[in-house]
């Protein structure tokens, strides 16, 4: 490795002073973290960091995050003058409107940011899942002397990001599967918002980590660049731990406002930024202007990174000549693409059997499992539970990671980061499982996975009241309504075992976002198959009335599509022309055209009531001036079947509250 010597220095202070620049420009932003950080970053990025600033997505590149994504002012100055397509003119448009240096980094806007991260924590832990596909598909794919998938994953955490709960979970499933190709550069700065961390953080880092399994180094100056890559060079060394390595750091360093809080979040204004520029020894006054020469040096840096992607070309191109099949699989699978004929492994249904959703999904899954192996994941220790363990194949383990069952434990907010992370890589099909009142724990990384358009499928089993003896705390009442929601996800709530195997090729053909699929835990009828099309546009007709227009349309979702078929035939038995719709996806419907959903939903004149055991918010777009039959309340433990007749869900129950309002309308007044 090259020492490091003074142009090295120099290009340390054009990074500070870069982001500094930025965070003045836009008068908002975090100046401490990139005074502090960045010379491991550099040391990290020049001497280490295998990556192609002209090609940003190759496979073997190393993944860098920024966990602390506050500090983003110095990912930008990094992928600038290390030769990123981020011109200068973006650097002045940090945090506006349109720019691609949004206040904190965007996966997919700027070309070089690996994730979304800004809530603390996430980074850390999506940074796990990149590490375990690197590994599996490491696994999967490379041969003696040929290995496509070989390379690390960095990141660097903030105080913030070790305090939240999701740091706990992640670290300590990395540290259990042996994670050795994962280093965490830890920013120990010893202030916080408010203040210093002592205020609420008197953890033993150092202890807490190796008492995962990892390994622990520690850097006592953060401005040592010798040392610093010292330690990093030790983290490369050894694959049987993970690592992280504790740098001493100063927040703000170099300012006025160094070791104080007040260098975290906000500018340092002009006359302690023309200080700051002084104390670093920094001599041009105008911002945003970096010499020729540091520029120069940075990217003759950058150099190596450049070679080793193109020695990985040749070697992909002589596996395409050893191993032509599995290099056809390695580049499909890296494209995110399914290959051809894979949904014909779908199974069948028999017309007159009773299965849970759950089960249905089961048994799709492993149906679709031998035809699609980028598929892996698992549940949070509730693989028996939610029918999410793929039979005949291994489990991931430390040091084997070629299986395709993952164990999360019970860490659900870990398990949907960790997913992120998988998603991210690429290579793999990340799918994970909890029960649907469960989907609170892990709601800000599946928030995260719709923001940044990840494939990940959310199998959340339990779906209801209809779960029974266990209860409330068990039974979900309002997450069914909080995940649609959030923006960019897609929730499918089957009836059926058929509908079911539908929503999972809904699910698998989605590239541009996550998928949460609702199951019950009873067993349901077998329903007649969808009709083609049907569960993919969000809502069909499960059946009509028997003759003429409808006067009531009871439109509903999961098993409540199979209460409302009872209740149809009581009406037609009563004179009542009533449609079923089953409508699987309210976010799918809301896409199809406005002469779908009027075909589907029924003539304006009719009584549409929508029917779900949970919040009825955000029915009303669907029923107009009709009825929502849902709760105010949780549930109770009692057997299934009686909790949800005493709480308005039987055939008496539906027909008293359909004949209840047609009976209102005939009595109200009419306009004049």
């Amino acid at each position: 490795m090259r020492p490091f010597d003074e142009n090295d220095r120099r290009a340390v202070t054009a990074l500070r002073v870069l982001s500094v620049d930025q965070v003045e420009q836009a008068r908002s932003g975090h100046p401490g973290l990139p005074l502090g950080v960045a010379p491991m970053a550099y040391v990290l990025w020049s001497r280490l960091l295998k990556a192609d600033p002209q090609d940003p997505i190759w496979p073997d590149r190393d993944r860098f995050v920024l966990s602390a994504g506050h500090g983003s002012a110095l990912l930008y100055s990094l992928l600038h003058l290390f030769g990123y397509d981020l011109p200068i003119e973006e650097l002045k448009r940090f945090r506006q409107w349109g720019s691609r240096t949004p206040g904190h980094p965007e996966h997919g806007l700027t070309p070089g940011v690996e994730m979304t991260t800004g809530p603390l924590g996430q980074g850390l832990a999506a940074a796990v899942g990149m590490a375990l596909a690197e590994r599996h598909l490491a696994a999967r794919f490379n041969r003696e002397g040929l290995p496509l998938v070989d390379h690390r994953t960095w990141v660097i955490a903030s105080d913030g990001d070790l305090m939240e709960g999701i740091s706990h979970e992640a670290a300590s499933f990395a540290g259990h599967l042996k994670l050795g190709r994962l280093a965490v550069l830890y920013d120990d700065n010893h202030i916080t918002i408010e203040g210093s961390t002592s205020l609420a953080y008197s953890d033993d880092v150092g202890k807490r980590f190796a008492g995962y399994g990892w390994r622990v180094l520690h850097v006592e100056d953060g401005n040592d660049l010798d040392a610093i890559a010292k330690a990093l060079n030790k983290a490369a060394r050894r694959e049987d731990a993970p690592t992280l390595i504790r740098v001493r750091t100063h927040i703000g360093f170099g300012s006025p406002k160094q070791d104080s809080a007040e260098a975290h979040g906000s500018p340092l204004g002009p006359e302690a930024t023309a200080a700051t520029r002084a104390t670093l020894g920094w001599e041009i006054d105008e911002p945003f202007v970096v010499p020729d020469e540091i520029r120069a040096q940075v990217w003759a840096a950058a150099e190596s990174g450049r070679k080793r992607h193109r020695a990985w070309n040749r070697a992909l191109a002589a596996y395409r000549k050893a191993f032509p099949a599995e290099a056809a699989e390695f580049e499909r699978t890296q494209r995110g693409e399914l290959p051809d004929g894979w949904d014909a492994a779908l199974p069948q249904f028999a017309d007159g059997s009773a299965l849970a959703t759950r089960q249905a999904s089961g048994k799709v899954l492993n149906a679709l499992a031998p035809r699609l192996p980028e598929l892996l994941g698992g549940s949070g220790d509730l693989a028996p539970s939610t029918d999410t363990l793929l039979a005949g194949e291994a489990s991931v383990a430390p040091g084997s990671f070629a299986g395709r069952n993952l164990h999360f434990g019970v860490r659900e907010h870990g398990m949907a980061a960790i997913a992120n992370g998988l998603a991210l890589h690429g290579g793999v099909r990340p799918f994970v499982a909890t029960f649907l009142v469960f989907s609170d724990y892990l709601r800000p990384a599946l928030r995260l996975a719709a923001l940044m358009g990840l494939p990940v499928t959310y199998v959340f089993t339990h779906d209801s009241i209809g779960l029974g003896e266990d209860g409330p705390t068990h039974q979900p009442i309002e997450q069914l309504v909080a995940l649609r929601l959030i923006p960019n996800l897609v929730v499918l709530r089957p009836a059926d075992a058929r509908e079911t195997a539908q929503a999972w090729r809904v699910a698998l053909q989605r590239r541009e976002g996550p998928t949460a699929l609702v199951l019950s835990r009873q067993k349901l009828p077998v329903l007649p198959a969808p009709p083609p099309g049907g569960v993919e546009r969000g809502a069909f007709v499960r059946a009509d009335a028997a003759s003429g227009a409808p006067q009531v349309v009871l439109i509903a979702t999961g098993s409540e599509v199979s209460l409302a078929l009872e209740a149809r035939a009581k009406l037609e038995a009563a004179g009542v022309p009533t449609r079923v719709v089953s409508a699987p996806s309210l976010e799918l419907l809301a896409r199809q055209t406005e002469a779908y959903r009027r075909e589907v939903l029924g003539p304006a004149g009719a009584l549409r009531v929508a029917v779900e055991m949970g919040r009825g918010q955000g029915w009303h777009r669907w029923v107009g001036d009709g009825e929502v039959i849902s709760l105010n309340r949780f549930g109770a433990s009692a057997p299934a079947a009686e909790v949800m007749r005493h709480l308005g869900y039987s055939v008496e129950g539906v027909v008293a509250r359909v004949t209840e309002a047609l009976a209102s309308r005939r009595s109200a007044p009419t306009g004049s």
